[in-house]
């Protein structure tokens, strides 16, 4: 575990997301969708503007979304148009977002719908470079961007600290404690240590040396990669959740809770 640890990360790679969704949050208008798929895009490495009016041989556009990124000197852009209807979108937004997609040079367009799409929608697009999606096809989309880009990188940094304290080679600082306190750091280690095993399966550190490892399934009470005694002494609100990002934050909050109990006791007792 220490020599996971210690190793430098490389780019993260995974055969298969086993992603239901990045999130299970489900937006309440259409300014709340821009600012998710916005939110979502950034999280991905894309550099973002919402409502974005740019200029075209046709006259001023306003773009719901907006995104670029440079991958080897290379532009990528991807704008999308957010349609929270409750009704299914006509074949004149169709023409007129692929128009618009043309007209600036974008890569890729998405129209991400609540309700679909009327009949003959899809034979508009094709042969295209747009793609006509639902809220949570958009997400599995770029789930494994998201999941390389930021999900990962973000739990291995703020909870590394942890990972360190429940390993199974023992710090320093935990033999220098008084006699006492060993218990109390006995205990937060037994605390803490299934934490940390689902944490490490989903760390630079592990997915280095096993590539081919898929990622967590959600929520956790369905992925037997985990015993089901360790998860019971795991929150309900990480092991239950069914969004990534509602897992990473509630990972987050616990972890650092973790942390903190045992900064506490190193506080305590100047070591």
């Amino acid at each position: 575990l220490i020599c996971l640890r210690q190793t430098p990360a490389t780019k993260f790679q995974m055969r298969r997301v086993y992603m239901k969704s990045i999130t299970n949050q489900q937006p309440s208008d259409w300014q709340s969708l821009q600012a998710e798929v916005g939110e979502i895009l950034a999280q991905c490495g894309f550099t973002v503007e919402v409502e974005k009016t740019v200029e075209t041989a046709r006259g001023d556009v306003e773009l719901d979304v907006c995104a670029e990124e440079t991958i080897k000197g290379r532009r990528y852009s991807v704008v999308c148009e957010c349609k929270l209807w409750n009704s299914k979108i006509p074949q004149s937004v169709i023409h007129s977002f692929r128009t618009v997609v043309g007209d600036i040079g974008a890569n890729k367009g998405y129209i991400i719908s609540k309700t679909g799409f009327q009949s003959g929608s899809v034979k508009a697009v094709k042969y295209t470079n747009v793609e006509l999606v639902t809220w949570e096809r958009f997400q599995q989309e770029f789930a494994e961007t998201w999941i390389e880009n930021y999900f990962v990188p973000t739990i291995t940094e703020e909870l590394d600290k942890l990972l360190g304290y429940t390993e199974p080679l023992v710090q320093k600082w935990m033999c220098e404690i008084p006699d006492h306190e060993v218990d109390v750091v006995k205990g937060l280690r037994e605390k803490y240590l299934p934490f940390a095993m689902v944490v490490m399966s989903c760390t630079s550190y592990v997915r280095i040396f096993n590539k081919h490892d898929r990622f967590p399934v959600l929520p956790l009470i369905d992925d037997n990669k985990f015993s089901k005694e360790g998860l019971e002494n795991i929150p309900k609100e990480i092991v239950e959740a069914m969004g990534y990002r509602e897992f990473l934050n509630e990972c987050l909050n616990y972890g650092k809770k973790g942390i903190s109990e045992f900064q506490e006791v190193r506080k305590k007792n100047n070591v």
